[in-house]
């Protein structure tokens, strides 16, 4: 195990083992998607996706402190144009 004094970017160092609890249903629908052996590099990779909302989240919330919320309008066309559907459609999904 890594000291404590190290520090790593997700996804970086070495690995060290934890205990989890998941709820029954939790852990049945990762096993059946990735099997009894494949759990630990799910979570390790939902774990990081999630860390990667979490900072996205603080980002959007500094962002609209300095110059308040987003125009849903423009975000309806921007998405549009990432997903090339029409906004009307896009809007109608977020």
């Amino acid at each position: 195990m890594a000291d404590d004094d190290s520090e790593f970017f997700p996804g970086d160092g070495p690995s060290s083992g934890i205990s989890v609890s998941l709820t029954a249903g939790t852990l049945q629908a990762i096993r059946e998607r990735v099997g009894k052996r494949g759990v630990s590099a799910y979570l390790e990779k939902a774990a990081q996706r999630q860390i990667e909302r979490d900072n996205l989240d603080e980002l959007i919330t500094d962002f609209e402190t300095v110059n308040g919320p987003a125009d849903p309008e423009a975000v309806a066309a921007k998405r549009a144009r990432l997903t090339g559907t029409p906004s009307s459609e896009a809007g109608a999904a977020a």
